[in-house]
């Protein structure tokens, strides 16, 4: 497989880092959000280590560690620290490296540059989370259409939530993308309901090819 997969999301708050999780312990591989916003809560990384079920050492370190839960752009200039886009270089790994954007493409790291930038010089393929609640139809073709425009090759879409059928078909019809699978919202969610879930709900074969 490819070195590395991005996943990035239609927005934020859908799901992505439980995905991220699951796909990372499937793929028995690292997991890397290389920007944090907010740690009043459980992060990213933390989540990922509850859930993925990989050893230790596999959940990298973040690059920025911002304290506000705001766009990544404005919670450093509230900590007053300056992302620098030179320090996000893919880390060089012996396996399969799951790295997770903040929010949606679009998101601004700094009044220069957004994550779908940074997307487009990593030329890593991108996983798109996609939420199947009311409006996903509008923000996950603008998102596709967003990483098309900048040459960034796109694995396909995977929805989390309620199945939602039509939205489902309308997206990947209008888009001519792959529909990767969908995560239902999990109650128990644990490492072993997640795991289950996404052995279930995904075809890995395309995102192990990485295209």
């Amino acid at each position: 497989m490819s070195r590395g997969i991005v996943i990035t999301g239609t927005d934020t708050g859908i799901g992505k880092t439980v995905f991220s999780a699951g796909l990372a312990g499937l793929l028995d591989g690292f997991y890397w959000k290389p920007v944090q916003s907010g740690l009043d809560e459980e992060t990213d990384s933390e989540t990922v280590t509850r859930l993925s079920g990989l050893p230790a050492g596999r959940v990298l370190p973040e690059v920025y560690r911002l304290k506000t839960p705001l766009s990544p752009h404005r919670s450093a200039e509230i900590d007053g620290v300056a992302i620098e886009a030179a320090k996000l270089s893919l880390p060089d790994l012996p396996g399969p490296l799951i790295i997770e954007g903040a929010g949606g493409v679009m998101v601004p790291l700094n009044r220069q540059t957004r994550f779908i930038d940074i997307f487009r010089e990593w030329q890593l393929p991108v996983i798109l989370c996609a939420r199947t609640a009311l409006g996903t139809i509008n923000h996950t073709l603008l998102s596709i259409e967003a990483l098309r425009a900048r040459a960034i090759p796109l694995i396909g879409v995977a929805f989390i939530g309620e199945e939602m059928a039509d939205s489902q078909r309308t997206i990947t019809e209008f888009a001519n993308v792959r529909q990767l699978g969908r995560l239902p919202y999990l109650d128990p969610l644990t490492s072993k309901t997640l795991r289950e879930a996404m052995v279930s709900g995904f075809d890995l074969s395309p995102i192990a090819r990485g295209q």
